[in-house]
């Protein structure tokens, strides 16, 4: 009896858990997310990510997953508290998902971040269950945008699961450890990927028909009648890494080409430092002529009255991942790089 009784007490004190939609006002989004729907927010792009404060010792999430051309599941990658963050996929077009059970019964926090890109189709958020869904508090002080291609998105580097020539490309997808949200972390910054595997600046390779410039205000890369509200995010800093699938060009063409989209870039954001890099996987030949471009743009920039434009060039050439891609070790001494760069830079 005595045993009995115990449970008993143990599970009427036990705090029950309560559903929470995703049109909660106590969630934090970042990225290009559509809420024309607000119960459930739909993203395309790689490195979106929705935070949340909540107590309690469990925590589950609720997405659903275009499943486009009806094979294809999103990763997402889980950062809870200051634990290692982890990796899942979906397995259907709705998922209802544990993301932590026996946690200390404190307050907790937990950012859920898209590692698949804009062609593996959409993730829709739904809502989270937990004991208690708090007030988020934002404790970042900047926010920064990285304009890329397949290296941005942290395409072809995680191999913790399926090794490279194995599986489907998406599983070596990993936008959550991938340069830029590295860099962001280390400097106490949101971020934004604006970034497309295989995409160019003039030239896309892989049979792709347009070029950053052309998809650069969608909502969805994919999809031209969707436009990105750029009043939604303002950065204090815009990093441009283009080139690599554009391999050497006539320098007239790209470098008026860059200029012209650096001005777009200016017209959305007036005060930003907007940094133009050199492809981190780039050979011997392409990244001497990424230099000579990049340095007479911020030359022909800087004559025109814009003084906030300027440079990085990586050190080092990272192919360590998949087709000769940055591996996610490599991301990391990417983004020790660029921090120790926009550091100087901004002060920060």
């Amino acid at each position: 009896m005595a045993l009995v009784a115990l449970f008993s007490l143990v599970k009427v004190n036990a705090a029950p858990l309560k559903y929470y939609k995703a049109d909660n006002a106590y969630l934090n989004y970042v990225g290009r997310i559509n809420f024309q729907v607000k119960s459930k927010p739909r993203f395309w792009a790689p490195g979106v990510y929705i935070q949340a404060r909540f107590s309690g010792t469990s925590l589950a999430v609720d997405l659903n997953d275009e499943v486009l051309w009806g094979k294809n599941h999103n990763y997402i990658e889980v950062a809870i508290d200051n634990r290692t963050p982890f990796r899942l996929q979906t397995t259907g077009k709705t998922n209802h998902i544990q993301l932590a059970k026996n946690l200390s019964n404190g307050i907790h926090t937990v950012t859920i971040c898209k590692n698949t890109e804009t062609n593996i189709g959409y993730l829709e958020f739904v809502g989270l269950t937990c004991t208690r869904l708090l007030p988020w508090v934002e404790k970042t002080t900047h926010k920064i945008e990285f304009i890329g291609n397949s290296i941005t998105c942290g395409a072809s580097a995680d191999q913790s699961a399926v090794p490279c020539g194995k599986g489907v490309w998406q599983d070596q997808h990993n936008a959550y450890m991938a340069y830029g949200p590295r860099t962001a972390r280390l400097l106490n910054a949101q971020w934004h990927l604006s970034s497309y595997s295989g995409i160019g600046l003039i030239h896309s390779c892989c049979d792709i028909k347009f070029a950053m410039p052309e998809i650069y205000d969608r909502l969805n890369f994919l999809n031209d009648s969707l436009k990105w509200n750029f009043d939604k995010y303002t950065p204090d800093v815009v990093t441009v890494c283009l080139g690599q699938n554009d391999g050497v060009q006539d320098s007239t063409a790209f470098c008026t080409a860059y200029v012209k989209f650096i001005q777009t870039l200016r017209g959305h954001y007036p005060k930003a430092n907007i940094v133009m890099l050199s492809s981190p996987m780039g050979d011997e030949t392409l990244t001497a002529a990424l230099k000579n471009y990049i340095t007479g743009v911020e030359n022909n920039l800087h004559a025109k009255g814009d003084a906030k434009v300027s440079h990085y060039f990586f050190k080092s050439r990272y192919t360590g991942g998949c087709s000769s891609h940055p591996s996610i070790g490599e991301h990391g001494l990417i983004a020790q790089e660029l921090t120790g760069y926009l550091k100087k830079l901004k002060g920060w």
